[in-house]
């Protein structure tokens, strides 16, 4: 086997059997959620939201590939040919994707199987080396991620909910599944001080936005308890949000005008004109006392001048869901939570993640889920826009995956925080960025207000 002795960041080590764990696991999901789509088609629509299954499915095999086998161990014999000419992201133009002479189904799928072949192999008894360590995990959240995309792409498209399969034990037995859960209303009121914004070594894994941290200081402010929920978007919508000029920044009003949209993206009225939604290719009624979803920044905006809120800068939002009070409540104590809830990992119990339930619970559900300071689902459900421009911390550096961040910084991006139903568990904590265009309405975010 070739020495690892890839420059990577200090990544502690992680046990080989949790690495190949989740590679396997990342795959499964992968296929659980392609199958059938490749099986009806291998392109699709030229959308310029999406991207064609089959070119996505192989770049998953590439991404493995380039990353692990060929940069970690030198090992190019399992490079499919041309692989990069077609499954390489950063080179190849999205309008693109659909032209390429692209392998077929079965060789694309076996492309996958012999990767990761080669990748299970290559793992050692034990304790991995903490370059394999930070690889591995980097090409599995990797997919992580392009398996949420592929759930959201399913929305887009309006096929079938994905058979992801029997849903381990706590999902299952997991008392969230009533539907009285209900509404949380209210504001809490979080104290000022100095707040590290991002992700330190403490965190098994850090992407490089994430870091370093830096210091900054917080105002005082109040937050929501919880997201905004459909019933209080529909308020907005039937209140003609959507056709107040006044509401929306010159910008939005743009978007508004060239989408002509009138509600959020997959509503409609039924015969007796109440709401219904659409979730996968059925149309149902709309859950009052879920978290509004599929909604853009510009929306997100308008809401908030509407209400007389604003959105939450992340640091904010960061501190709400990482931070405690001091004993007489009047500053924040020292330390930082890796998750709401403190420093265990995500369950069903907890969280809204992992994608097993393929929808939004009520916004009341999973109190043990709560902050320090009181506000509930600040990881899963949904992803959560923010006020902050998506840029750089002071002191940033690409790493080895070096297009992940830096191609977007200028590109008037916004964060987003707290991952949604269909985001991995190992992949979230209270420092993770996400980043999308103000414009996007098929990713799956809602969003919470804040006290002006």
């Amino acid at each position: 086997m070739r020495s690892t002795t890839l420059s990577t960041p200090p990544t502690p080590p992680r046990a080989a059997d949790e690495l190949a764990a989740m590679l396997v696991d990342a795959r499964r999901r992968s296929l659980a959620l392609m199958q059938d789509i490749l099986e009806a088609r291998d392109l699709g629509p030229r959308l310029t939201i999406v991207n064609p299954p089959l070119w996505e499915l192989g770049h998953l095999g590439f991404f493995h590939d380039h990353f692990a086998l060929r940069e970690l161990y030198g090992l190019p014999d399992y490079r499919l040919a041309d692989a990069e000419r077609l499954f390489d992201s950063s080179s190849i133009a999205h309008d693109d994707r659909w032209s390429l002479p692209l392998p077929s189904r079965e060789q694309t799928l076996d492309y996958l199987a012999r990767v990761q072949r080669a990748m299970l192999e290559r793992l050692p008894d034990g304790e991995a080396s903490p370059a394999q360590s930070y690889v591995y995990q980097l090409t599995t959240l990797h997919e992580d991620m392009h398996g949420e995309a592929f759930l959201y792409t399913r929305q887009t498209l309006g096929d079938p909910a994905p058979d992801l399969g029997t849903p381990p034990h706590d999902v299952n037995a997991a008392p969230d599944h009533e539907p009285s859960a209900g509404a949380l209303t209210g504001d809490v009121d979080i104290p000022g001080g100095r707040h590290r914004l991002g992700s330190d070594d403490s965190v098994a894994f850090r992407f490089d936005n994430e870091k370093p941290p830096m210091e900054v200081e917080i105002a005082p402010f109040s937050i929501a308890r919880a997201p905004v929920t459909n019933a209080e978007f529909a308020a907005f919508v039937d209140d003609g949000g959507y056709t107040r000029r006044e509401l929306w920044s010159e910008a939005g009003w743009r978007w508004r005008q060239q989408q002509q949209a009138q509600a959020p993206v997959y509503w409609r009225r039924d015969a007796n004109g109440r709401w219904e939604a659409r979730r996968f290719d059925r149309w149902l009624p709309l859950p009052l006392l879920q978290p509004v979803m599929n909604v853009s920044w510009y929306e997100a905006e308008a809401w908030c001048q509407w209400a007389g809120r604003r959105l939450p800068s992340e640091a904010e939002w960061e501190v709400a869901a990482s931070r405690e009070p001091s004993p007489d409540g009047a500053a924040l104590a020292p330390g930082k939570r890796r998750f709401p809830w403190g420093d265990t990992p995500p369950d069903a119990r907890l969280a809204n993640l992992d994608g097993w339930r393929l929808a939004t619970l009520d916004v009341a559900a999973l109190p043990d889920g709560d902050s320090a300071f009181g506000c509930r689902q600040m990881l899963g459900n949904v992803w959560e826009w923010t006020a902050s421009p998506f840029g750089p911390f002071p002191g940033f550096e690409p790493e080895l995956y070096r297009d992940y961040s830096a191609p977007w910084f200028k590109e008037g991006r916004y964060v987003l925080r707290g991952g949604a139903w269909a985001t991995r568990g190992r992949l979230i904590h209270n420092g993770y960025r996400n980043f999308f265009t103000p414009e996007r309405q098929d990713i799956l975010a809602g969003f919470r207000t804040c006290a002006p």
